[in-house]
């Protein structure tokens, strides 16, 4: 099963809605949280601050530019 992210409201193309980007960000997520997220943990065990960064990456920085990337 793959999963669909649809957004509307956008204007960014002539239909207004993203699917594409959003769907593609969505797995680029995953697969940064699964390998981010257990690093971080470890990490936030000796530097706070840091393993919250580590952990907040894919979020804060993977499906935002994924989904930016592509207008569709």
């Amino acid at each position: 099963m793959v999963p669909v992210c649809v957004q509307c409201g956008t204007r960014t193309n002539p239909c207004r809605c993203k699917v594409v980007g959003p769907t593609l960000g969505f797995l680029a997520f995953a697969a940064a949280a699964a390998v981010e997220w257990p690093v971080g943990a470890v990490v936030y065990l000796f530097r706070h601050m840091k393993g919250r960064r580590i952990m907040a990456h894919p979020a804060a920085v993977v499906y935002p530019s994924v989904a930016n990337a592509i207008p569709i």
